[in-house]
């Protein structure tokens, strides 16, 4: 984990595509969830902006979901955005008892 409070979404059906794979309900709904756990994310972790992001591609990470996470305040801009999701630029050290903590304070944030 790069960021603290970074989360994947994911549909529990295997989906490969964000756009042709989905009718317009099975979307919306899907990105319904997507924006709660994103307002959950914020409720929980200090944040300057909420990255949400859908990657991946046939060639690998092929089924669909979405990356959302937490940029705290005062990142100078040049470690922002896709630095700062980057493993290779440095990842969090967490205790399991932290992630542990942190996770049990999203599912609250969920209700």
């Amino acid at each position: 984990m790069t960021l603290p409070g970074y989360v994947l979404v994911c549909p529990k059906a295997h989906v490969e595509h964000v756009v042709r794979d989905l009718d317009e309900g099975a979307y919306l709904a899907l990105m319904g969830v997507v924006r709660r756990v994103a307002l959950a994310v914020e409720a929980v972790v200090p944040s300057e902006r909420t990255y949400v992001l859908s990657l991946g591609s046939r060639q690998g990470n092929s089924h669909l979901h979405w990356h959302v996470a937490a940029l705290p305040p005062g990142v100078p801009y040049e470690r922002q955005q896709y630095h700062a999701l980057m493993a290779e630029n440095g990842v969090l050290e967490w205790s399991p008892e932290e992630g542990e903590l942190l996770a049990a304070r999203l599912r609250r944030a969920l209700g």
